[in-house]
């Protein structure tokens, strides 16, 4: 293996990434270095005499060194703004000052789908207490309950979910008694979260507490029997449309999605989710906690999926398949996959040879800095870089570490909640079948994470800061930089497009072989476009010529 990046380096002097990797670190004082080398990691891949082949070890789930300027979310963000936001009939107040409202809004760009005008849809609101200095001196629990009862006065909805945020928990507030006193009150299901912002390390914390309680509070009131191929689809967020093109894609193959959760999501559709017989888990980091609990209390099994790419698409849907051992499902899926795939080839004689050989970082939550390296390997573009913000070990190395991570003092902050088979829910048909298809080779809660599908000696940076994401443009120059909001106009002033993967800059969707199609245009677009080679970045010779020199400053006095 060459000593060199295997990514078609054009630069003048070729960058190895581990000379990179020591540029990034060596800015840092000691103690901060060493903290931050276990989180930048160069993926050499290690193969023992029996072809076991092993990966690096990397720093994941740790605290943001204060005063590096993180990616990251807080544990009140992952948990309204990420589970919840996107379900349409469930009331969401947020218990705090108004500022803390901003999650109270729909900030992702999730979207829904009301059958009809008569359903409810209270995304388009933003519910807050707006707590004054009084109520944090005296307390918020009498204007909460009152903000529950007017809520409930003006959209009679199904539920309300109440989520703290930071001055809550520092006040001490005590939103779960408050939720059960409104919940016996007005006869609807009223349930709170402690999601305060400094809860855990970043948004996963509100991942795991929104889990927890919709799963405590709301799975399982249903007990509707489901199709004959029902599943759920977990860690799927609507973002530009993506759950609308899977649900068309998953009922033209004659599969019943019982639930999302929670892309385009309704609270009867939580309630009956345990009734699915498979559970399908997109982004693993922010729901499989409810897999898990799930199959334990009620007996489904789960499989990893990804709707993210053509091919990853096709291979989902065939696994699918594969789980239900139906030829007439399977001659389903196989002619869907059919009538998709020609559109899908035509988009990539079209725009492969015009991004083929162009390089890409991805820096993103969830799994997205995994799923959409399919997509930039369909269009012949590489990945140099990747990274997420909120992720533990085992969504970089694969589910095989779980029994190594540590548990440390801040996951324990976060609620594990005890699960044992329900004696009158548990389907026992669906645990015989789960083994009787594993003893036949099918593969369940299986996820090699993301550096096992990393290019050799591509770095892998868990939270990467400002600093850090400036200098790896600055030195590797690549073609694209995908990231979220915060990053994106410091990317683009160094002469690099960069692609909102957290909101699709206003675009998508891009799930599905129509989404693929969708992307390969954009990416196009995007990477071949001439403003980009007008910009002048800050380390150009052009723009140090541009600079105004010291003595033709104006000064005043």
């Amino acid at each position: 293996m060459s000593e060199h990046s295997p990514f078609d380096d054009d630069s003048e002097v070729a960058v190895t990434s581990e000379s990179l990797r020591d540029d990034l670190l060596d800015a840092y004082p000691k103690k901060t270095r060493r903290k931050r080398e276990k989180q930048v990691v160069v993926n050499h891949k290690q193969a023992d005499e029996s072809g076991l082949v092993s990966l690096p070890v990397i720093g994941a789930n740790t605290r943001t060194i204060p005063g590096v300027i993180t990616q990251r979310g807080c544990s009140y963000a992952g948990c309204k703004g990420v589970i919840l936001g996107p379900t349409r009939d469930i009331v969401n107040i947020t218990h705090g000052p108004i500022g803390c409202g901003f999650y109270s809004w729909l900030t992702r760009r999730n979207q829904t789908l009301a059958p009809t005008d008569e359903h409810d849809n209270f995304m388009p609101y933003c519910f807050s207490t707006d707590m004054q200095d009084e109520n944090i001196i005296f307390g918020g629990e009498k204007k909460l309950a009152k903000a529950i009862e007017e809520a409930y006065e003006l959209f009679k909805p199904k539920a309300i979910a109440v989520f703290s945020t930071c001055p809550v928990g520092l006040i001490g507030d005590d939103v779960h008694q408050v939720a059960a006193e409104m919940k016996e009150k007005l006869g609807i299901n009223v349930f709170g979260f402690s999601c305060e912002g400094y809860k855990g390390v970043s948004q996963s914390a509100g991942h795991h507490i929104a889990n927890n309680q919709i799963f405590k509070h709301v799975v399982g009131e249903d007990d509707t029997k489901r199709g004959k191929w029902s599943i759920n689809l977990l860690g799927e967020y609507n973002i530009g449309g993506d759950a609308f093109l899977i649900e068309d894609l998953l009922q033209r193959c004659g599969i019943d999605l019982v639930a999302t959760f929670s892309g385009n999501s309704t609270y009867d559709q939580f309630a009956n989710s345990h009734m699915a017989q498979l559970n399908c888990v997109m982004c693993h980091r922010s729901i499989n906690y409810v897999a898990d609990m799930m199959e334990k209390k009620y007996g489904p099994p789960w499989i990893k999926v990804n709707f993210i790419g053509a091919k990853a698409t096709a291979k989902s849907l065939r696994k699918i398949a594969e789980y239900f051992d139906d030829q007439e499902l399977t001659e389903k899926v196989e002619a869907v996959i059919s009538e998709e795939y020609p559109a899908v080839f035509e988009a990539q004689k079209t725009y492969k040879p015009r991004c083929e050989g162009k390089r890409a970082m991805l820096f993103v939550g969830g799994s997205r800095a995994h799923h959409y390296q399919e997509l930039f390997a369909e269009l012949g573009m590489k990945t140099i870089a990747a990274g997420y913000e909120f992720a533990h070990r085992d969504d970089y190395e694969g589910r095989d570490v779980l029994p190594d991570i540590k548990v440390d003092a801040d996951s324990r902050n976060i609620e594990e909640l005890h699960v044992d088979a329900d004696p009158d829910h548990y389907r026992g048909d669906d645990r015989a079948k789960a083994i009787e298809r594993e003893r036949a080779g099918y593969k369940f809660k299986e996820y090699d994470g993301l550096m096992a599908d990393m290019p050799e000696k591509a770095l892998v940076i868990d939270d990467i800061n400002h600093h850090e994401s400036e200098e790896l443009i600055r030195r590797m120059k690549p073609d694209l930089f995908c990231a979220g909001i915060k990053e994106k106009y410091a990317v683009q002033k160094m002469g690099v497009p960069c692609k909102q993967l957290h909101s699709y800059d206003y675009g998508g969707p891009y799930a599905g072989f129509q989404g693929a199609i969708n992307f390969y245009k954009e990416i196009d677009r995007m990477v071949n476009a001439k403003v980009w080679s007008m910009i002048q970045p800050p380390w150009s010779d052009q723009a140090d010529q541009n600079a105004p020199s010291s003595s033709s400053v104006r000064r005043g006095g």
